[in-house]
């Protein structure tokens, strides 16, 4: 080594009386944007279709994977025994996603001998920081064991290993990383780094795989904050790849740890070690990377949010009026890069003595930044002194006081965090997906309760990239004649949280946005007659 200088689920089976009858709706005729300038940097994995089966008053999903995935190599003596489990299993709602668990695919590994009476079982949650699998887990033994002829329940927690949403062409030491939280202020002195660190190590408490990148090159507080035995980054000679130093069981990179202290160094020439160092790094199988965003919204805070696809950000702000300012700015830069703002910590909000509870520096910056822009959650910090000292010594508050009141603060944002992140996930990963039974694709946009569908043909024929649009005119290259009435999507994946990638059996991977795939005409049912039985 050498010191590194930094230069599914149960099946539903359903049968229709004949297929549903589509016809076109028409959208009044809107110009289509051109695609974000971060399109290029993400790529996907593939995603299992959701199907969608239409009854006259309701729209049934079915189960998210097929019955093997929940029985795996069971000996189940009679269907009857296994619908009896999974049914009583469908009584437990996931209150994030707002199913049963058993529609969620969390049901792995079914195996049931009725003549013994014996039930064995693994629930796999998305995440092993889930802050329920405890009440998953009792609720699962109470409601099979409470089937007649049940005497023994066995259920065993896990949970989905890390990996990202995103595509395969991720920088490496990025692909087993299954969420990317930003925790951002936009101006410097508001506590953000001391958030930063005490919500990874929140996470890590409720067992989640944490990581640490400390973006801020000109003034990295990391070092500062932790103290790692290896306090220097080291270099895999062969790979070329850069090791992590770590403390209490969280992975840390900083340029601080660089050896290099702190850079004197001109915005690309940063933008540059940013990326060496976050994409070169073997993060290995994290659930959580928590990168702590430095102050603004330059070049170096977009490239960030290019390089990575970020799952959710976290803002920092304070009471001032002055704080709010400068947050906005962050917020509408997250907004326009599709990137959703999942809680607010306003810090240093106020004291207590003598009794009283005092606001030294006015009140409301959190909260008009959660109203203005919507976000869901608001957390209050505290002015603690042992706060600010424990990020100066080294140890952070929630390692060195878990039980106090800062801390239960961080657990709280810690359930949020993991909680929004789920959603996103799910919403993302389901948001467009192709029903070959009626031939159509389904677009549900993540925080939208809108639903409609596209003819395959019509998405393809807006396509407009280079391919089918001549970037310099703007002629139309593609023409209506050169894509097939007949034509259906070969893969959907989900790209960030604004857009899809479809791939067409030409070889075509199209990007298409969100905002692009709502301008498009839409089908609408016309007569829909199907019978749905269980």
């Amino acid at each position: 080594m050498q010191v590194l200088h930094a230069p599914s689920s149960p099946h539903l089976s359903i049968q229709t009386s004949k297929p549903p009858h589509l016809t076109w709706g028409f959208l009044p005729s809107v110009s289509v944007n051109s695609l974000p300038f971060s399109t290029l940097h993400f790529s996907l994995h593939s995603q299992k279709d959701q199907r969608l089966l239409w009854t006259p008053h309701k729209r049934v999903t079915s189960r998210a994977a097929s019955v093997e995935d929940a029985v795996g190599d069971s000996s189940v003596s009679t269907g009857t025994a296994e619908g009896d489990v999974l049914k009583a299993l469908s009584q437990i709602i996931d209150p994030d996603f707002g199913t049963d668990i058993v529609t969620c695919g969390f049901v792995k590994d079914l195996q049931i001998d009725k003549a013994l009476g014996e039930v064995s079982f693994r629930l796999e949650l998305t995440t092993p920081a889930c802050p329920i699998k405890d009440m998953f887990e009792q609720k699962a033994n109470e409601v099979v064991a409470m089937l007649p002829w049940v005497k023994n329940v066995k259920v065993t927690m896990s949970a989905q290993p890390a990996r990202p949403i995103y595509a395969e062409q991720l920088p490496a030491g990025l692909q087993t990383i299954s969420n990317i939280v930003a925790v951002s202020s936009c101006k410097g002195g508001v506590g953000k780094s001391t958030v930063a660190v005490n919500l990874a190590y929140t996470l890590a408490d409720m067992g989640a795989r944490v990581g640490i990148f400390d973006a801020d090159v000109y003034g990295p507080s990391l070092p500062t904050m932790v103290s790692p035995e290896n306090r220097l980054l080291l270099m895999d000679p062969v790979k070329k790849t850069i090791l992590p130093t770590e403390y209490s069981g969280v992975k840390l990179v900083s340029f601080g740890f660089a050896g290099q202290g702190r850079a004197i160094m001109r915005g690309p020439m940063v933008s540059g070690v940013i990326n060496q160092l976050l994409t070169t790094t073997e993060w290995g199988e994290l659930d959580y990377l928590i990168i702590d965003m430095p102050p603004g919204t330059g070049d170096i805070q977009l490239t960030l949010c290019q390089i990575v696809p970020l799952t959710a950000a976290v803002i920092v702000t304070t009471p001032q009026k002055l704080s709010f300012i400068d947050v906005a700015k962050g917020v509408r830069m997250f907004s326009k890069l599709k990137v959703p703002c999942v809680a607010v910590v306003e810090n240093m909000c106020h004291f207590d003595a003598d009794g009283k509870r005092y606001y030294p520096f006015g009140r409301g910056s959190g909260s008009q930044v959660v109203q203005q822009f919507g976000i869901p959650h608001l957390f209050d910090l505290p002015i603690r002194p042992t706060l600010s000292a424990s990020g100066d010594s080294g140890m952070p508050e929630v390692v060195a006081d878990p039980q106090g009141e800062v801390s239960k603060i961080f657990q709280n944002l810690g359930v949020c965090v993991v909680q929004q992140c789920a959603k996103i996930r799910q919403q993302v990963s389901t948001a467009v997906t192709y029903d070959k039974t009626i031939k159509a694709i389904k677009v549900k946009v993540p925080d939208s309760k809108e639903e409609f569908f596209l003819h395959p043909a019509t998405v393809r024929r807006n396509d407009r990239s280079a391919q089918s649009v001549d970037e310099w005119t703007g002629e139309q290259k593609l023409q209506y004649n050169d894509v097939p009435e007949d034509i259906e999507p070969e893969e959907i994946r989900p790209m960030g949280n604004y857009a899809v990638s479809i791939t067409w059996p030409d070889g075509f991977s199209q990007i298409a946005p969100y905002d692009q795939l709502q301008t498009m005409e839409r089908l609408v049912d016309d007569v829909f007659e199907p019978s749905v039985q269980a």
